[in-house]
């Protein structure tokens, strides 16, 4: 089975492009700076290290929603309708929704995420979808920088993939002059390093303070004190304290215990955790009342947080647009229907249903008001 580009209108060359990188275009390619593995791996180690991070970008998935496919034609839906039910991809899922939610996902972390949609063996649809992993391939800037080139293979022995019309590959704000997404996660790095100093350092403060720790000081009568009675109460000293059970501790002559640390106090760490885990959401986008942190607030102000968040989730649907536009129309063209469609996503939540029914309302009835002052107005 061959695939075929679509014909599209030739643009012209970029005048913005220097012109070391246009002569690179004979090698097939222009050179620009892409993101590299190590970077990759601290996004997830963040992920694992800060599970704050790791909980708000699992509820950004899933509050994008899900979607439905509208065809113009009968047999058109019923083959959109079964496709997105029932497509299978990376081997164990099946679903469009899912696939979108895993490429969701890789976006928001990486900054970039690259799928391939994979066509049945008899040329009826797409049979599957697989999310490629980033270590696997390498984004490159075509002829012109506004054709991207996914290749696979090995850093430095990539080749561009045959059928680049059945490859998927979003980047998420690229950098001007660049085909490097950027993260959702760039820039906390250094703030999750302090979060993480503190963690640790309060760590290691409760095992010093927390597992008690005593100094037993003996000053005999006599003044005659032998290693072995040291030994001795040392022994005793120690079966008393025995978690088991409870015993009393004997002995004679001036004693005093005292708990290491007992004079210093624990350092508060509420108000610089706190501020930190400020900056992680404020960056992520996601209010804090929806990863539990009962911080105080006003119902107004977390309803507008919601309503931040709306548009935030908004910004993400748009990027998946064209992605799920391009796997549905593959669908239906290897089917042999062409027909228009379109996307449609559930509404966010209830409420947001609930208060543009309240504002359509408002609406109504401040026209009417108007509607019927102005009569009154031209009556008299």
């Amino acid at each position: 089975m061959i695939f075929k580009r679509n014909k599209r209108r030739a643009a012209l060359a970029v005048q913005t492009v220097p012109k070391e990188k246009q002569d690179m275009s004979a090698l097939g390619f222009l050179g620009f700076e892409a993101q590299c593995r190590a970077e990759r791996e601290l996004y997830d180690r963040l992920r694992e290290g800060v599970p704050v991070i790791d909980a708000a970008i699992c509820k950004l998935v899933r509050l994008i929603g899900r979607f439905r496919i509208e065809a113009g034609n009968a047999a058109a839906q019923r083959a959109a309708d079964e496709f997105c039910r029932e497509v299978k991809f990376n081997g164990s899922s099946f679903g469009l929704v899912n696939f979108i939610y895993d490429y969701l996902d890789s976006l928001l972390t990486y900054g970039t995420a690259v799928g391939e949609m994979i066509p049945d063996a008899c040329g009826e649809g797409i049979a599957a979808l697989y999310q490629a992993s980033l270590d696997d391939v390498e984004i490159r800037a075509d002829k012109t920088p506004l054709d991207l080139v996914v290749c696979a293979g090995t850093a430095g022995k990539s080749e561009p993939a045959k059928y680049q019309s059945l490859i998927l590959a979003s980047l998420l704000k690229p950098k001007p002059g660049t085909v490097r997404g950027t993260s959702l996660l760039s820039g906390l790095p250094f703030v999750c390093g302090i979060l993480e100093k503190i963690l640790a350092s309060l760590k290691h403060n409760w095992e010093r303070a927390g597992d008690v720790r005593f100094v037993v000081t003996c000053n005999p009568q006599n003044g005659v004190f032998g290693e072995d009675d040291a030994r001795k109460i040392a022994d005793e000293w120690r079966e008393a304290v025995r978690s088991d059970r409870v015993c009393d501790f004997v002995s004679v002559g001036d004693v005093s215990v005292k708990v290491i640390g007992a004079e210093s106090e624990m350092p508060e760490c509420e108000t610089p955790v706190r501020v930190v885990l400020e900056q992680i959401l404020g960056k992520l986008g996601i209010p804090p009342f929806l990863l539990g942190l009962s911080w105080s607030s006003t119902e107004r102000m977390s309803t507008q947080q919601a309503d931040i968040l709306t548009s935030e989730l908004e910004y993400y649907r748009a990027i998946l647009d064209p992605v799920i536009r391009r796997i549905v129309r593959m669908h239906l063209r290897l089917l042999g229907l062409e027909s228009s469609f379109r996307i449609v996503w559930n509404d966010i939540n209830l409420q947001d249903t609930v208060e543009l029914a309240q504002a359509r309302l408002h609406n109504a009835q401040a026209e009417k008001i108007e509607q019927e002052i102005g009569v009154e107005y031209i009556d008299e």
